[in-house]
C-alpha cells in the first residue's frame, strides 16, 4: 500500500496495463517524452517504448479516429485529449464514429478505446481548458463515462475502463490530481464501472455528487451534522451508466436527496438523475429533488471562478431548503 496523488495513481494504473496486455497503447499530445501536460503519462515511454506511447500532432479529431482504428486491428488505445475543454474537435470521432461502432456493426466488433482527459475548474485555467462537458457524453449512447473523486477509485477505474471492451470516456477533475494523498493498493485491481460508492451513511438527506464536487459534498455534511442533520454521500464515480439501485435505496432511507455538480444547471447529469429518482422514488420523497450546481452561463475568467462554481456552503444552503420543505 502506498500514499498517492490521483495523478500517480492514474500513472500507476497506465503502466498496470502496458505490462499486462501488449496490444494496450498510449498516445496523445506529449504525452511522451514530456509525460503529458500534467505528468500523467511520465516515463511511460522510456518504460515501454516510442511504439506503444507515443507523441501525435495537435489534431483531436484525429486522435479519436485513429483511436478506433486501431481497435480494428486488436488493439487496446488509452486516448489522451489534452484538455477536455478541446473535445468539439473531435466530437465526431467519439459521437459519431465511436460510440456508434459496436451498433453500427451488428455486435460483431467491439470498441475497447478509453478516452482520457482532464477537466474542471479551480485552477485558473484559461478559456476551454476547464469546462464540465461530461453532460455531452453522458447523453451519448454507447459510451461508458466515469469520473472518479479520489486516487484509489481513479487506479481501480482505470485500469477497468482499459479492460473493458465498450468505449469509455475517463475525466480526471483537475484540482484533484496533487490536492491530497490516500492509500492506493500496490496491487493491481479494479473498480465496477456503473457502481456508486456510499462514502458517508446518513438518515436525513441523501447528496449526490461526482468528480470534486465529492469533496465539497464531504464537508457540507460534516457542518450539517453539527446541526444535527444526518447526511448520507454518494459519489456517482460513473454518470453513464448511473447507479439508481443504490440511489433509490438511499432516498428510499432519506426521504430527501440533492444532486451536485460543477457544471452548469442546464448542462451535466444532475437533471437526469433529479429527474430519474423523482420516477423511480416518487412515493419515498418528502421534498422535491433539488440541485446545486454553477450558472447558466459559460464557464468565467479566473479572476470570477471562484464566485462561480459551487461550494460547501451551496450545498448546505440547498440541503436545509430541502429539510425545511
Amino acid at each position: 500500500m502506498a500514499q498517492m496523488t490521483m495523478i500517480q495513481a492514474i500513472t500507476d494504473a497506465m503502466a498496470t496495463e502496458l505490462k499486462n496486455d501488449e496490444n494496450v497503447l498510449v498516445f496523445g499530445e506529449d504525452v511522451g517524452v514530456n509525460g503529458g501536460v500534467f505528468r500523467a503519462t511520465e516515463g511511460l515511454q522510456k518504460e515501454f517504448g516510442e511504439e506503444r506511447v507515443f507523441d501525435t500532432p495537435l489534431a483531436e479529431s484525429g486522435l479519436t479516429s485513429l483511436g478506433l482504428g486501431l481497435t480494428l486491428e486488436g488493439y487496446r488505445p488509452v486516448v489522451e485529449i489534452q484538455f477536455f475543454g478541446f473535445l468539439f474537435e473531435a466530437m465526431d470521432g467519439v459521437a459519431g464514429q465511436i460510440a456508434r461502432h459496436r451498433a453500427r456493426s451488428g455486435a460483431s466488433k467491439e470498441t475497447p478505446v478509453v478516452i482520457r482527459a482532464p477537466f474542471g475548474g479551480g485552477v485558473h485555467t484559461p478559456e476551454l481548458h476547464a469546462d464540465s462537458l461530461e453532460g455531452l457524453m453522458a447523453q451519448t449512447p454507447g459510451l461508458k463515462v466515469v469520473i472518479p473523486s479520489n486516487p484509489a477509485d481513479a487506479k481501480g477505474l482505470l485500469i477497468e475502463a482499459i479492460r473493458s471492451n465498450d468505449p469509455v470516456v475517463f475525466l480526471e477533475h483537475m484540482k484533484l490530481y496533487r490536492s491530497f494523498r490516500e492509500d492506493v493498493p500496490d496491487e493491481e485491481y479494479t473498480v465496477e464501472i456503473g457502481k456508486a460508492n456510499v462514502k458517508q451513511e446518513g438518515d436525513d438527506i441523501t447528496l449526490i455528487a461526482y468528480g470534486a464536487m465529492v469533496q465539497e459534498a464531504m464537508k457540507a455534511a460534516e457542518a450539517l451534522a453539527e446541526e444535527d442533520i444526518s447526511a448520507e454521500v454518494i459519489d456517482l464515480r460513473t454518470v453513464s451508466p448511473v447507479d439508481y439501485e443504490t440511489l433509490v435505496k438511499s432516498v428510499e432511507k432519506t426521504n430527501r436527496a440533492v444532486v451536485i455538480q460543477e457544471a452548469q444547471r442546464q448542462a451535466g447529469v444532475a437533471a437526469n438523475v433529479a429527474s430519474e429518482l423523482s420516477e423511480r422514488a416518487i412515493l419515498s420523497l418528502e421534498a422535491p429533488v433539488m440541485r446545486v450546481t454553477a450558472p447558466d452561463t459559460v464557464y468565467p475568467f479566473t479572476q470570477a471562478e471562484s464566485i462561480w462554481l459551487p461550494n460547501k456552503d451551496d450545498i448546505i444552503e440547498r440541503a436545509k431548503q430541502v429539510m425545511d420543505f
